[in-house]
């Protein structure tokens, strides 16, 4: 028997034991190809990840895999968001997790020094990926340019930090809950649709066309983009086209320096529907309307009640707030108190 089993393995029908261990590995093998097309593999879901993106890591913190995180980005520190994460995390509370970088700058030695298995960061800091690849570090690079993007990151984070179920759920709770908001509004005329004008904190002129995320998010909330017609994600407008453009909503990105209040006193926007009607909204905050991450669900909503008020009364955005962050982050008390 031993004779034939030799004889058996050596053509091929029995599988020799190196090869047992090949087919292993590979069944455990992690695959995600990221943003800029590049394939990543990992043998099993990373253990120590420097992430220097926010929108990926807020969703490591949806997944619940925030103690896999050993590095972040400075902003975190400095920025509105901190309370935030501090409220979820006692190492950024304490300020003690390591920041080897930020946004912009990444400090390659030191991100080398925390020795991850994998690091998150831009896919256009090509400098930056081509140093640490080369030093044997796999790295996720990231560019959001549609929501359908923030649904890809999360799946990728799913499988890179070994929460894929947990990253199908969020995204399948994310599709359910857009598709009740649109199915108010599908059958609207587009003559019936309201008009608005979306304004970026950096100026009441800066704003986003076709193609934006911000043109998705006013379209899912059932109302058209006056600058629909411009394909640029970002541009500057002159005040003539929105006085010709007539919005009938203005929404400001969250901002600390104006408030609703700066646009309806503002002799030059005194003509247009939405200042004479006072349907100037502002966005309450970074973190909870974040447009990069899953979060992005809850601006779709507020845009949909201000536009809509009558169609969404029964829409109450507080209480739709605290249910959305227990969906997406678990329960987190602390967290939920800085909610209010």
């Amino acid at each position: 028997m031993l004779l034939l089993s030799l004889v058996l393995e050596g053509r091929g029908l029995f599988p020799l034991a190196s090869e047992v261990a090949a087919q292993e590995v590979s069944a455990q093998t992690i695959e995600v190809r990221d943003f800029r097309g590049k394939a990543l593999s990992l043998r099993q879901p990373a253990e120590r990840i420097v992430c220097l993106i926010e929108s990926a890591l807020s969703g490591i913190y949806m997944l619940g895999a925030e103690a896999r995180i050993v590095g972040i980005s400075a902003n975190v520190y400095r920025e509105e968001t901190y309370r935030y994460y501090a409220a979820m995390d006692e190492r950024i509370l304490n300020k003690t997790l390591p920041s080897p970088g930020n946004w912009d700058f990444i400090n390659i030695e030191k991100v080398v020094g925390l020795k991850p298995d994998l690091v998150i960061i831009w896919a256009h800091q090509e400098e930056a990926i081509r140093v640490l690849e080369e030093r044997g570090i796999p790295v996720y690079g990231v560019f959001i340019r549609s929501f359908e993007d923030i649904y890809q990151e999360m799946l990728a984070l799913g499988n890179l930090t070994g929460a894929r179920e947990r990253a199908l759920q969020l995204v399948a709770h994310t599709r359910e809950s857009l598709g009740r908001i649109q199915s108010r509004t599908a059958a609207m005329a587009s003559g019936d649709r309201v008009r608005v004008y979306y304004m970026w904190a950096q100026g009441e002129l800066e704003t986003s066309g076709k193609g934006s995320t911000v043109d998705e998010l006013i379209s899912l909330a059932g109302a058209v983009n006056v600058c629909g017609s411009i394909e640029q994600e970002h541009l500057v407008v002159n005040i003539e086209k929105v006085l010709k453009w007539d919005p009938q909503v203005i929404v400001m990105w969250h901002n600390a320096r104006k408030d609703p209040g700066d646009i309806l006193h503002n002799p030059m926007w005194q003509s247009l529907s939405a200042v004479r009607q006072q349907r100037v909204y502002e966005f309450p905050g970074i973190f909870p309307c974040d447009l990069w991450t899953l979060k992005f669900q809850y601006a779709v909503k507020m845009v949909a009640k201000w536009c809509y008020p009558e169609l969404f009364r029964d829409l109450d955005l507080e209480k739709e707030k605290l249910v959305l962050f227990r969906e997406l982050y678990g329960e987190r008390p602390a967290l939920f108190e800085r909610m209010h």
